[in-house]
This record gives structure tokens, C-alpha cells and sequence, in this order.
């Protein structure tokens, strides 16, 4: 008999992935989605799978919720508002969503006896705040504070090291890093995982948190200027702007394929290794937020290269990449789509696609409430 799947919130990029994974290894799989304009403007999206039972629903909805965890042997919690610099002016949207519905999801669960097999939930690597970091000189590790917006507005984008004052060079980050927290994203999802990890650990349920890094690939939400930086690049070039580039455009991320990212939620549902552990899933390979825009540019055949805009945006970090030590060790996880390889792909998929580019009315949101200059 097959096991049921609910992936909350997995009408969405990731989810959507997921659900395909999840249906070609066998599994029924069911998913609530609250079908949110900013992320699904004409409704329930084309490329969902029609063998995917759909209930449409907020998570924050009880009913809903008891509704769809009906007969379900492993959960998926993938709901979430996603936006770093949103997030910091629909607090109340954000820690609704995100905060609030995971406690709604958990009480459900409860509340219906369900002896799940897993709950796996998405975290993400906002919660370290700045990544880790070693100075070239003292020859130190270092995890040190975000930068304040003191810094930022005087466009001091680099971390130095306190002793020798040399610019602290990044390295690659482990769960064990301090949480930083400097946007009310990042505090919604350290809640996300807590609330559930505390739950598994209260009522004997296996949790792992998978704090994923910078996902890309096909299906993402184009036209919502809050999500992953990749695809607002995208929407730019599609329209014919070169892409916003905040700071100096040298900050580095750790950016990582939807398709990798699929088979590691897989393999946390398989592993219990993976039992109450905290788990980076990443490339493990850093690349800096300008060389994206490059590499995205030449794939759609466009000559434009990003503009430097030297404004900052409250909220974001420096440097932060992954250390897949523990992924690899748990759950056997090893990374097998390239930069070049998946931005190709995606490149691709966005040859077929329109997006309104909504850049520059981010940046007119933001700047409002103080947020960038």
C-alpha cells in the first residue's frame, strides 16, 4: 500500500518539485495550498501534476488542515510567506503565516491522533544571519554580528575582524553557527523549526529541518519581486532591463538546484539518521550575487550586464554559503546539478515564459518605509 504525502504549500516552486519527485517514486501525494495572488496570480498553476489531490486552504485553517492530514503517513511543511525585505513591513502578514500556521499545523496533527512516519519542514539558512568567517591574518574563526544599518548607509559592505581589522574572509557555515536573526523572515522560519523540532521531541515524532539555501530553477514565481534573486533577475532581462544588483554585488551565496533540493527532502524521509537533526542542504560551492546575473544574462543570449547599485537592503548579509558535512554524513546528500548546469535549464524554461518585471516597485516599497537607500 502506498504511503500518503501532504506537502503544505506545495502548489509552489519547491513543493511542486517535490510532489513530481514524491509521484514518480510511487507515493499518493496531497497538498493545501492557500493559492496566494503574489505567487499563483491566475490561480492553480499549469504545470501542477493532475494526479496531486489539491485542497485549497489556508494553513492557518483548522478545518482545512484536519481535513487534508486525513490518512497522511508523512507531512512535508513547505507553507511560508518568502521574502526577506517584504518581511520586514508585513510583519503581521509574515509571523501569521509563517509562526502562526506551523503552531495551527502542529495542533491539527494533535489534535487527530495521527501517528505520522516523519515531518519534514523547510527552514532556511536566514536564520545564521552572516555566514562564518576567518581572518586572514589572526588565522581565527569568527561568527560575527550583521552589520548595522549605520554600515550599510555608509557603504561598508565588508565584515572586518576586530584585532587586525583585515577583512574577514567567508567560509563555509555548519548548523552549529550561532542564529543571527536580522529580518522578521528569518525570525518566522528559526520558528518554523523549533516549533516543530520541540513537537517531535514532546510527542515522539521524527522531525528534521532542512534549512535550505538559495533555491533555483523552473517554476518560479516570475512576477513576485520577493522571491528568489535569480528569478527577479530574470524577469529584468526577460523585459529588457539588466538586473538590480544590491552593494557591490560581490556578496556571496550559496545557490542550489530545485532538483537537488527534492531528492535531499526525499532522503530526509527515508533517512532516520535525519531523526531531530538540523540539516543545511546547499551546493556547498559559493558564487557571488554579480556573477548570477552574468551567468543568467549570457544563457538568454542578452548583452546586459548588471547594474551596481550600491544600495542596501535592511535585512540582507554579506556572505553565506554552506558546509554540507552533516548532509552528507546523515543523509548521503551530494549535490549533482552545476551552476552551469541548472541556470542553463533554467534559462530555458525562461525562453518559453513572460514575467512583468516588479523590480522597481520593490524598490519604490522598500525605500518608503526606510528600508534601502
Amino acid at each position: 500500500m502506498s504511503k500518503q504525502i501532504l506537502i503544505t504549500g506545495g502548489a509552489g516552486f519547491v513543493g511542486s518539485h517535490l510532489a513530481d519527485g514524491l509521484l514518480r517514486a510511487g507515493y499518493d501525494v496531497r497538498i493545501l495550498d492557500d493559492l496566494t495572488p503574489q505567487v499563483h496570480p491566475a490561480g492553480v498553476p499549469q504545470y501542477l501534476s493532475r494526479d496531486v489531490e489539491l485542497i485549497t486552504g489556508d494553513v492557518r485553517d483548522l478545518r482545512r488542515l484536519k481535513t487534508a492530514l486525513a490518512d497522511v503517513d508523512v507531512v512535508f511543511h513547505f507553507a511560508a510567506n518568502v521574502g526577506v525585505g517584504q518581511s520586514m513591513y508585513e510583519i503581521s502578514r509574515y509571523m501569521s503565516v509563517n509562526t502562526q500556521g506551523t503552531a495551527e499545523l502542529l495542533r491539527a496533527i494533535l489534535d487527530s491522533r495521527l501517528e505520522l512516519e516523519k515531518l519534514v519542514v523547510a527552514s532556511s539558512m536566514s536564520i545564521y544571519g552572516e555566514g562564518r568567517y576567518a581572518c586572514p591574518v589572526c588565522n581565527l574563526s569568527a561568527a560575527p554580528p550583521v552589520r548595522s544599518i549605520a554600515q550599510l548607509k555608509d557603504g561598508q559592505w565588508d565584515l572586518h575582524c576586530e584585532q587586525s581589522g583585515t577583512t574577514l574572509q567567508p567560509r563555509p557555515t555548519d548548523e552549529s553557527k550561532p542564529s543571527e536573526i536580522n529580518s522578521v523572515y528569518a525570525l518566522s522560519k528559526r520558528d518554523q523549526e523549533e516549533l516543530c523540532l520541540i513537537y517531535g521531541r514532546t510527542y515522539g515524532l521524527p522531525v528534521t529541518a532542512l534549512r535550505f539555501f538559495n533555491i533555483y530553477g523552473t517554476r518560479q514565481a516570475l512576477s513576485n519581486p520577493y522571491t528568489g534573486v535569480a528569478a527577479i533577475f530574470a524577469s529584468r532581462l526577460l523585459n529588457g532591463q539588466a538586473p538590480l544588483v544590491f552593494e557591490d554585488g560581490c556578496q556571496m551565496r550559496d545557490f542550489v538546484s530545485v532538483h537537488d533540493i527534492v531528492r535531499a527532502n526525499m532522503l530526509a524521509m527515508e533517512c532516520s539518521e535525519s531523526d531531530d537533526e538540523v540539516i543545511n542542504i546547499g551546493c556547498g560551492a559559493p558564487i557571488s550575487i554579480r556573477r548570477v546575473a552574468e551567468i543568467l544574462a549570457r544563457s538568454l543570449g542578452k548583452d546586459m550586464p548588471p547594474v551596481i547599485t550600491r544600495k542596501y537592503r535592511a535585512g540582507d548579509i554579506r556572505h553565506c554559503y554552506a558546509d554540507l558535512t552533516k548532509a552528507r554524513t546523515l543523509l548521503g546528500y551530494e549535490p549533482q546539478v552545476s551552476h552551469e548546469e541548472g541556470f542553463r535549464e533554467l534559462a530555458e524554461w525562461l525562453s518559453e515564459q513572460k514575467a512583468e518585471d516588479k523590480a522597481e516597485i520593490m524598490l519604490k516599497e522598500l525605500s518608503a518605509y526606510g528600508l534601502t537607500a
